[in-house]
């Protein structure tokens, strides 16, 4: 599955049928893709919002939509190209504790490419490319638990450095 910088939703088509898109191309039956789509949605939390379109999702629900597109298919590698480019902060953390959450409970790899170094140290595995060559390939040693921006329970809403 693929999850990408700028989402890739399609505007004029609700979080449902976004998320059902693969299933098309691998000829799933409509009743199923459904079924399956819905199930997607509901476990990367938008199960409310399933009926909405592209511009009345915020950024992060536009983003857990991609995410539940790329894990519809059960695709054992999620491919993510900057999936927290766009978000602030607070987003930021929810997505990449979407992304481990799923890592844990499915087993699924997920191939994630950043320039934050806070975001790749929710990684188990870093490596690090420069210029095209390989600079270093780390085994990180913090858990998400540790992750220096994740927000504490009362600064709820707000900005962090």
């Amino acid at each position: 599955g693929f999850v990408f910088q700028g989402f890739n939703l399609l505007p004029r088509t609700p979080a449902l049928e976004n998320a059902e898109l693969p299933m098309v191309y691998g000829s799933v039956p409509p009743a199923e893709r459904r079924k399956r789509a819905a199930a997607a949605l509901e476990k990367v939390g938008l199960k409310n919002r399933m009926h909405h379109f592209p511009n009345q999702l915020s950024g992060g629900q536009q983003q857990r939509v991609a995410i539940a597109r790329a894990i519809v298919n059960d695709a054992p590698i999620i491919f993510a190209d900057e999936p927290t480019g766009n978000l602030d902060t607070k987003m930021s953390v929810e997505i990449m504790t979407l992304f481990t959450k799923l890592n844990q409970e499915t087993g699924r790899t997920i191939i994630l490419v950043t320039h934050e170094e806070d975001i790749a140290r929710y990684a188990k595995r870093v490596i690090k490319i420069v210029d095209g060559e390989i600079n270093s390939d780390q085994t990180a040693s913090s858990a998400v638990t540790k992750h220096p921006n994740q927000l504490p329970k009362n600064t709820k809403g707000k900005k962090h450095d």
